[in-house]
């Protein structure tokens, strides 16, 4: 039997879940196999973006057939534009014995928990709206109509934090991803993980 573990990471935009993520896969202290899920979107690329590595950007035709063949494992459409996690790339991750996480929003984890029961969620907050207006304008991503929409969008966004199994406060980066290895492990120590990990020991003890 595998030990895997399926993560979801959510936050509003320019909370620096992204870059958290970045931190996790390049300095992955824990030792443990782990994966980012990369999306599918019908947004425009940005500058520096590449297709197969940030996201699949595909056009709203294709995402809608997807839609319709029942490919994704979540999808949404955020601020006129769809994102969706496929199926068959998730199944073949944790077929591999990967830890993967999912970048998504909570409509996307919604779906995602009401499919996969076995889901570790963690929700990200900004140390303030102010933080967070500034996070987004330095960033240079977006134009500033669609920051006042994320903006507007906060509240929403974090009134369903309660749904999630963990809470981090992104107010210093280092903290935040220590919380987010430490959260991992836990993970791993369950007694679930761990009675596959050492069964042959517990069988031992049980039996001698």
């Amino acid at each position: 039997m595998t030990i895997r573990n399926l993560f979801i990471i959510s936050a509003p935009s320019g909370t620096g879940k992204s870059l958290l993520l970045q931190l996790l896969l390049k300095n992955n202290v824990l030792n443990f196999n782990i994966k980012l899920s990369i999306s599918y979107t019908t947004r425009i690329k940005r500058i520096g973006e590449i297709n197969g590595k940030d996201y699949f950007f595909i056009s709203k035709k294709k995402f809608k057939k997807m839609i319709i063949n029942n490919e994704f494992l979540e999808h949404a459409k955020i601020f006129g534009n769809y994102y969706g996690t496929s199926k068959k790339n998730i199944k073949n991750i944790l077929k591999n014995n990967i830890n993967v996480f999912l970048n998504i929003d909570w409509q996307g984890a919604k779906q995602v928990r009401n499919k996969i029961s076995q889901v570790c969620s963690i929700f990200i907050l900004p140390p303030s709206k102010k933080e967070l207006y500034k996070r987004l304008y330095l960033r240079g991503k977006d134009h500033i109509d669609i920051i006042n929409k994320r903006m507007l969008q906060l509240k929403k966004e974090i009134y369903h934090y309660h749904e999630y199994n963990y809470l981090i406060i992104n107010n210093d980066i280092n903290h935040a991803i220590f919380d987010l290895k430490n959260i991992i492990y836990a993970e791993h120590l369950k007694t679930q993980i761990q009675s596959i990990r050492y069964n042959n020991l517990i069988n031992k003890l049980l039996n001698e």
